[in-house]
């Protein structure tokens, strides 16, 4: 295992320094940015491009199962070349790629464009790997506390004005938005983005040389299942969401989109108060209790469903405490990932992030596909709850091994 290095201060907008944090969460909110700014529009969308809901659903769940097959290369990319070059290149491809969107007349090309802007998960990759060479594991979670925090509150207005966008302007509007914006973070990025990763691995047959290490690790297998559980109940969120609200509780895409924010608000509750005890408290103490606080975010969502008082408040209101258990404990999960093996951090976030995706991509497209106005809202957020569970599970596995 390679030394821990000493990097110099951050000045911000000086790419002889380590990057700036206004720079990390900049890099991780576009990225999480480009998933969620354009749901409330999905209905006029599908209008639009005369297709199905479920054929337009693919904007969302295929663009997770893209992000999570890329992941497996931008860790092992960054760990090989640096950050600071992959981290450029994916937000041109994104820039291309969301211009391709806006002008798009036909599903197959949208969708294709769409897969082009997972290159924009570098963010969230990077995030975490810059984290890891600037600071020790024992900050690591405090600082990817506060990253993710600052990352809410890029996306967290991103449904909201996507869906007033597309009231007022259409649908192409929240994708326009969405490249000018990405087109100011790479500017920043560009002069500011210091290279943090020293000692680069000499070769991919280096690299593979000392996967299995990581691969064997059941630390890190805990690690990561926790991550993907955690997330699962989100991204089921994710992708139950516009068809709860539009065809449930019949909101409008505006007002769907403002319903988002309860839950990107306890997300970003969440980030801080990681970045505020994770160092006091530790990782263990986190995650059980973050995780603890989406069972019952969930649970309540349930019982309002079954009693059969389910309106727009009870069941947004109640995922206010879903994103804020997973703001506490993915900041806890992602340190404990990238620190089994610090010289492939880029690569065990990248792994881990695929993981997580991935089952994402899977629950963003079951989620809606087991409701209908017979059923109610019940299996989606059974769906939800169980993903909770599991995250339980396996942080009694971590601390058993632990132990």
């Amino acid at each position: 295992m390679r030394q821990e290095t000493v990097l110099p201060p951050s000045r911000f907008l000086d790419r002889n320094t380590p990057p700036h944090i206004v720079t990390l969460v900049l890099i991780a909110g576009i990225a999480a940015l480009s998933q969620t700014i354009f749901l409330p529009a999905l209905p006029e969308m599908a209008a639009y491009f005369a297709t199905d809901y479920a054929v337009m659903q693919l904007a969302l769940s295929g663009y997770l199962a893209g992000t999570a097959i890329l992941q497996l290369f931008i860790g092992p990319l960054s760990d090989r070349y640096g950050r600071r070059p992959v981290m450029i290149g994916a937000l041109v491809i994104l820039i291309l790629a969301t211009v391709v969107c806006v002008l798009s007349t036909h599903i197959a090309v949208f969708l294709a464009a769409r897969l082009m802007q997972t290159a924009v998960v570098a963010g969230m990759v990077l995030s975490r790997a810059i984290v890891r060479d600037m600071v020790p594991v024992e900050q690591a979670a405090s600082m990817i506390g506060y990253v993710t925090m600052g990352m809410a509150l890029v996306p967290m207005f991103g449904p909201a004005a996507g869906g007033l966008l597309s009231e007022t302007f259409g649908w192409q509007a929240s994708f326009a938005a969405l490249a000018i914006l990405a087109v100011a973070v790479l500017a920043v990025v560009v002069a500011d983005l210091g290279e943090t990763n020293r000692r680069p691995l000499a070769s991919f047959r280096a690299q593979l040389a000392v996967w299995p290490e990581l691969l064997a690790s059941r630390q890190f297998w805990n690690y990561a299942l926790i991550s993907v559980f955690v997330s699962g109940s989100f991204f089921s969120f994710l992708g139950g969401a516009p068809f709860v609200g539009t065809t449930l509780l019949e909101l409008s895409p505006g007002m769907l989109g403002l319903q988002f924010l309860y839950t990107a608000g306890g997300y970003m509750t969440g980030n801080f108060l990681s970045g505020r005890y994770a160092r006091r408290l530790g990782l263990m103490r986190m995650l059980l209790i973050g995780n603890g606080i989406s069972l019952l975010g969930i649970g309540l969502a349930l019982v309002f469903a079954l009693s059969g008082h389910f309106t727009a408040l009870s069941f947004f209101g109640s995922m206010v405490l879903m994103g804020l258990g997973n703001g506490v404990a993915l900041p806890s999960a992602n340190a404990g990932m990238v620190n089994v093996r610090p010289d492939l951090a880029g690569s065990a976030s990248g792994l881990g992030g695929a993981l997580t995706l991935g089952l994402g991509a899977a629950l963003s497209v079951i989620a809606p596909s087991i409701m209908s106005e017979e059923t109610g809202p019940v299996p989606f957020i059974a769906i939800m709850l169980v993903c909770a569970l599991a995250a339980m599970v396996s942080i009694a596995m971590l601390r058993s091994d632990r132990d």
